[in-house]
């Protein structure tokens, strides 16, 4: 085992390993129900592998850009996010694979571009383990003993930003009706992350998939941001917090 995993798992401090170790195990990806009771009660199917597969490739360009980001509104356990962030990070391998510090650099960036949002707890915990699980083979598999444990905190940090409990329907919370809030991750001067919070207030297509931020990285039909954060380093996410602006 990698020596950044070793350590990653030994901070308690962040509860990461813990969060990824207490999910739910991987659900195959041909696997589309989970229960009888989960289909009658909230009409639960996953969307099959080939599927998945053949819709992204429809928005092959968007899926295969580092920076462009993605929201599904009802995530499930991120079939369709799990095969976006496979994409991007098959674009970061090939171009920034020799030098570490631009490749965390851009996987970072791929991560924070994905969001979700399922109304059920399980299905967003396992998303997240899901997606964090796809970055750490993939840094162990390239840099090994070499990989940081700040990385990996930073990636872990970004999934329970981005990857949420909620009710895409009325934007809130299922049990606590508090407002779905969502973080816009901007890189600024290379190594650095700018990040807004912004109330997600209601739904700008409709469709599956959709991009929660335009092409300028202005907002897309969410209002201004309830939280305005300093810019801060990448690998330094973390100390991001409970700082703002």
């Amino acid at each position: 085992m990698a020596a950044a995993r070793q350590a990653m798992n030994k901070n308690t401090s962040i509860n990461a390993s813990e969060r990824v170790t207490q999910s739910h195990p991987l659900t195959k990806s041909d696997k589309q129900v989970k229960s009888k009771k989960r289909v009658a009660d909230h009409g639960e199917v996953f969307t099959a592998e080939r599927e998945v597969n053949a819709m992204l490739d429809l928005v092959q360009q968007e899926t295969e850009r580092i920076e462009s980001r993605f929201l599904e509104p009802a995530c499930g356990n991120g079939n369709f996010l799990v095969e976006v962030l496979r994409r991007k990070l098959g674009v970061v391998d090939g171009r920034y694979s020799k030098s570490q510090t631009e490749w965390e650099r851009y996987a970072v960036l791929a991560v924070s571009s994905i969001y979700g949002v399922d109304i059920l707890e399980d299905n967003a915990q396992e998303c997240r383990t899901r997606l964090y699980k796809i970055f750490d083979d993939r840094y162990n598999s390239l840099f090994d003993s070499k990989c940081k444990v700040d990385c990996l905190k930073s990636v872990d940090f970004i999934l329970h930003s981005n990857i949420l409990w909620g009710d895409a329907l009325d934007f809130t919370n299922p049990v606590t009706k508090q407002p779905i809030v969502f973080s816009e991750w901007s890189a600024v001067n290379g190594s650095l992350l700018k990040r807004r919070d912004y109330v997600f207030r209601f739904l700008v297509e409709q469709s599956h998939q959709f991009s929660l931020f335009n092409d300028e990285g202005e907002a897309a039909a969410i209002d201004e941001p309830i939280k305005d954060y300093p810019l801060i380093h990448f690998l330094k996410l973390r100390e991001d917090d409970t700082t703002q602006l």
